[in-house]
């Protein structure tokens, strides 16, 4: 049986899935106990057990459910409807957790890099021979750059790059003060003064085109280190954009930073900071009817001038 992916429902199903094996081949035991074993508090792992007791084969009757005795403080199966081995991994489940394991123990500015080597012991054990397939792992050129913003980090270099912008879909050449590297959400980032904007920005490596480190000392002006929790910090000098979202795009109010997220006669109205407007315009068009854009003036003629561009497309013979 395979290990369910998703959100908490899933995870309660592998931990369901789990538990029996656990409670067969400890009898008795208490629920004290088994919540410790389990890491759940004594509260989950009874109301785990309740939903157990409707659980089992087709029919869901007298015989085909999970049964057991609950007693007060102790718990024992007694009916285990096939479930009597703990979950495992298939084959490709468990390559595939080697592969992204031994990629990301190779990835510059991961943190715990002993918690990962832990982590790929263990699962490489439990898949045997299958985790000695001949597969050849590499971070590619992007962590290349990433290694050698490290070396001018370490020894106070300033970098010369080439570096491409996606949200303006174009290429520039400046000279920045590297500051630290870091990884988040899978992509490392260089954080470096850019002399060319007088600011603090953030590079992705796998955007930079060209990196070379140059004999000059790197000098950033002092600045509070900011706290990595993503990729996009948003400050003042940020344009502010104001959208009314409907039911189906309110999930931009979770995966995005807001400023400001109020209800208003079934909608929601969302201010949230952005890197700027075309990407701003961008969002907007891929959500379509869900979400009308109230300011500023500029992106909702940004906006409009690119769904009358799509017409257009689509009236092209």
């Amino acid at each position: 049986m395979s290990a369910p992916r998703g959100g908490p429902s899933a995870e309660r199903l592998a931990r369901l899935l789990n538990l029996v094996p656990y409670l067969l081949a400890r009898p008795g035991i208490a629920i004290e106990q088994a919540a410790a074993d389990l890491g759940v508090t004594e509260k989950q792992l009874r109301e785990d057990l309740e939903l157990l007791w409707v659980c089992g084969l087709p029919g869901y009757g007298p015989g085909d459910l999970i049964d057991m005795v609950l007693d007060s403080d102790r718990v024992t199966i007694t009916y285990d409807a096939g479930i009597d081995r703990p979950l495992r991994l298939t084959p490709d489940e468990a390559l595939a957790l080697v592969v992204a394991l031994r990629l990301l123990a190779e990835t510059p500015g991961v943190g715990d890099r002993g918690a990962i080597e832990r982590a790929l012991a263990k699962i490489e054990s439990a898949a045997g021979e299958l985790a000695g397939a001949p597969v050849a792992v590499s971070a590619g050129a992007p962590d290349e750059r990433a290694a050698r913003a490290h070396e001018a980090l370490r020894s106070g270099r300033a970098i010369q790059m080439t570096y491409y912008t996606a949200s303006r879909d174009a290429t520039t050449r400046r000279i920045v003060d590297p500051v630290r590297v870091f990884a988040v959400a899978g992509h490392t980032y260089l954080e470096a003064w850019c002399r060319q904007a007088q600011a603090l920005r953030l590079f992705r490596a796998d955007r930079i085109d060209e990196l070379v480190r140059l004999s000059e000392p790197a000098q950033p002006p002092p600045t509070p280190a900011a706290p990595i929790e993503g990729a996009f910090r948003p400050s003042s000098q940020l344009p502010l954009v104001t959208l009314r979202v409907g039911r189906g795009a309110r999930w931009i109010t979770e995966y995005y930073p807001c400023e400001q997220v109020v209800e208003s006669a079934g909608d929601w109205q969302v201010s949230l900071r952005v890197s700027d407007l075309p990407w701003a315009r961008r969002l907007v068009l891929g959500l379509g009817p869900q979400v009308t854009v109230t300011s500023p003036t500029e992106l909702v003629e940004l906006v409009r001038d690119g769904a009358r561009e799509a017409l257009a497309g689509y009236a092209t013979p």
